[in-house]
């Protein structure tokens, strides 16, 4: 009896113990702190009921239902004003509509709350870059590369920073190796075969576009995503640039079908025209480009005015005489990659 009656007190000691340490800790915490205390618990649930709002407006914005996204991230941060998700995706919301100022300041307070994640700051970069503030998207990208030197999206960014520092060198350099983390990203490749074609590399351009695989899944923010008919652009300028014209061509008739915005590949087509002697196709191409883009056209050197106001075979830019002697190139192609009047 006395062993069971000494395992009791033992028992009821050790509650007691217990019991008497709640006590003192609830008595010597000030009110305020109380308070500040039964805040967080509230503050938790808040932050759960906007994590579950912000997942929904991702989910949304992926979908490309911009106003259900923006409404959702709306009600996120009406709920807790400091869940980074919820800023970053009203920050999208934002870009997407051309408010990029408020756009930036939202990306940079989900910057703020998450202590730094390289993914925003990535984000903020390529914002900042957008609307020209060049060295502050180069701080971000720096800043990233210190937390993960393997995100192949980062040394794209540290590349496109250099390429705006007109830091051409440098800019292959991360270029380089962002693909070494990532073979298949047709953005780097694009941007790498751009400063070949600046360099006059032309045989690396073809190279690196060999390696191009244009169905790949685009990895990366919104701004990378590549032209349509970019890559074969570029290949008909290399094309055309080693002599190998009726190649060029073929690129090029790709391009303007697969970007029919696009006056380039069109005043392209009109050059060779000119010089295999065949005006009248020249001025089909040269139409279709003015109709696109008026100062592009002018830019390039064409007398607009002179080329499609008077009988073909009259001028060509620089004032000389068409002397049509060369076989005729484009007049061979299918008669689905004629030029049409729309």
């Amino acid at each position: 009896m006395r062993v069971l009656r000494s395992e009791a007190v033992v028992r009821w000691s050790k509650r007691t113990l217990r019991l008497g340490l709640l006590l003192t800790c609830f008595t010597s915490i000030p009110t305020s702190t109380g308070c500040r205390g039964i805040g967080r618990f509230g503050e938790s649930r808040q932050s759960i009921a906007a994590r579950r709002l912000s997942r929904q407006g991702t989910k949304a914005m992926r979908q490309g239902d911009w106003t259900v996204a923006e409404t959702l991230f709306t009600e996120a941060l009406d709920v807790s004003n400091v869940n980074d998700a919820a800023h970053r995706g009203m920050s999208e919301s934002l870009w997407q509509k051309g408010h990029r100022d408020e756009a930036i300041a939202h990306l940079e307070k989900a910057v703020q709350l998450s202590a730094g994640d390289p993914k925003h700051m990535q984000r903020l970069g390529r914002m900042y870059l957008e609307v020209g503030r060049v060295d502050e998207a180069a701080r971000q990208c720096q800043i990233a590369l210190d937390s993960d030197r393997e995100w192949a999206a980062l040394w794209a960014l540290w590349g496109d920073c250099q390429v705006a520092r007109n830091e051409k060198d440098e800019a292959l350099s991360a270029y380089h190796r962002a693909l070494s983390l990532q073979p298949d990203y047709p953005y780097v490749q694009l941007r790498t075969a751009e400063i070949y074609h600046q360099q006059k590399r032309y045989d690396r351009l073809l190279a690196t576009l060999d390696r191009l695989r244009e169905d790949t899944e685009v990895v990366g923010d919104v701004d990378e995503a590549i032209r349509p008919g970019a890559a074969d652009l570029l290949r008909g300028i290399a094309m055309r640039e080693l002599g190998r014209t009726e190649e060029s061509v073929q690129f090029f008739i790709a391009s303007a079908q697969k970007n029919p915005e696009d006056a380039t590949s069109r005043l392209q087509l009109a050059s060779i025209a000119v010089e295999t002697g065949q005006p009248e196709i020249a001025q089909t191409w040269l139409a279709q480009a003015m109709r696109l883009d008026p100062s592009a056209t002018r830019n390039a050197g064409w007398n607009v005015e002179t080329w499609l106001a008077t009988p073909p075979g009259m001028v060509q830019p620089g004032g000389m005489p068409i002397q049509p002697s060369q076989p005729p190139i484009i007049a061979a192609q299918p008669a689905a990659s004629r030029p049409r009047l729309q």
